[in-house]
């Protein structure tokens, strides 16, 4: 299994990405965003959080290592550099789901982030 890419760690990270593109799919949601050609960071990074509305902490932080699985996986042929995406838990869903949908609906969701404005309304 390929290593997961580097993790977000700030807040206003996560806030940016909040802001920008998003796309919710069966068993997560996506927030994606590009940085600014300022910004001092090389490569793709990845946030992941889940609300307590997913469950306790036993229940989220589950949600949360297969969401890092699945970015493991899909973001080393799918994700691009520049950018920043944030893997957020749905209740119910990201733990139901099997393994191999989670990866479709993350595939998914990064083929309509990515895809041009008008293809994507």
């Amino acid at each position: 299994m390929p290593a997961p890419p580097p993790t977000l760690k700030k807040r206003r990270d996560f806030l940016a990405c909040a802001r920008a593109r998003r796309w919710a799919a069966s068993g997560l949601i996506l927030q994606a965003r590009e940085r600014r050609p300022d910004e001092d960071v090389d490569g793709l990074r990845v946030g992941y959080t889940c609300s307590k509305k997913v469950g306790n902490s036993v229940v989220r932080s589950r949600a949360k290592r297969r969401l890092r699985a699945a970015a493991a996986d899909v973001f080393a042929g799918c994700g691009r550099d520049g950018w920043d995406y944030v893997l957020i838990g749905r209740a119910g869903a990201t733990l139901a789901r099997s393994f191999h949908d989670l990866l479709a609906d993350l595939r998914l969701a990064l083929a309509r982030v990515h895809a041009p404005r008008k293809a994507r309304d």
